[in-house]
């Protein structure tokens, strides 16, 4: 829930019990270590569903460890950036979503490379296009967060320590493109390149 058409998305929904007002700090999830992947990889859409839900965004690759770092010096522990897939089983609940529609195998493909942090001029300056066997369905931006990369990475390592090696998401516009099996989802960021995973049923 970083970026404004996220967050606008919700609706009424985000002044309803039990959090009554929108959100005033980050909302976040934990993607584990069995749902990284590659660009390439294929993603399984399980027995019973039809499709996936595909969160496009900016990832930032910590190159030391962060530990209340503060915004105006957040910057200085990042490696550099990556594009990431963040695939979900489709679902309502933002605030609280369930490990097993957002963690199963492979459902976080990264890449294609981790690009230098002295080679992107601006982090909240990124255009983010998805496109579904090569047809565009969404473009998003980074000028768009409601937290740019310094103020989220001060906000989330005020109560925890990232490591060299992690990987936060900044975060994906809405609506989330969905992809079907048999389709190829490719997601382009401006100077981070191309990510593109096939989509299909987990029995074939």
């Amino acid at each position: 829930l970083n970026h404004r058409s996220a967050l606008a998305a919700l609706g009424d929904a985000a002044h309803r019990p039990p959090y009554n007002a929108p959100h005033d700090a980050p909302v976040l999830y934990i993607k584990p270590r069995n749902t990284l992947a590659l660009s390439g990889d294929i993603v399984r859409i399980p027995r019973g569903t039809l499709e996936l839900e595909v969160g496009s965004c900016v990832g930032v690759v910590i190159g030391r460890a962060a530990c209340k770092v503060s915004e105006s010096r957040a910057l200085e522990y990042v490696a550099g950036y990556l594009i990431v897939a963040d695939v979900s089983i489709p679902h309502s609940n933002y605030h609280r979503p369930s490990i097993r529609f957002k963690a199963r195998d492979g459902y976080c493909p990264l890449g294609p490379a981790v690009t230098a942090r002295a080679a992107v001029a601006n982090p909240d300056a990124l255009t983010v296009r998805t496109y579904i066997d090569g047809t565009l369905v969404q473009t998003a931006s980074t000028a768009d967060l409601i937290r740019p990369a310094a103020r989220l990475l001060a906000d989330v390592t005020e109560f925890m320590t990232l490591a060299p090696g992690d990987v936060l998401a900044l975060g994906a516009a809405a609506p989330a493109p969905r992809g079907r099996s048999g389709q190829t989802v490719t997601i382009e960021v401006g100077g981070l390149g191309s990510l593109s995973n096939p989509f299909m049923d987990a029995s074939a």
